[in-house]
């Protein structure tokens, strides 16, 4: 039971180590003028990690809002 329950949390890991990858990659993707929407979309009081890659993106651009 232990093993299998590691093997599924180890399986689920991977899988967000995955998808995150292809956020990054669908963000570095955008044009300008997309990021500039989804970092405005995601700018705001409350920091959030999709609004940190649109961030990290733009200053890797060196475009501002």
């Amino acid at each position: 039971m232990l093993r299998t329950r590691r093997k599924r949390q180890t399986a689920e890991a991977e899988r967000a180590v995955v998808r995150l990858a292809e956020i990054r990659a669908s963000v570095a993707a955008l044009a300008d003028d997309d990021l500039l929407d989804l970092a405005d979309i995601f700018a705001g009081d409350t920091p959030t990690p999709l609004g940190a890659i649109a961030a990290a993106e733009m200053a890797k651009r060196n475009i501002s809002l």
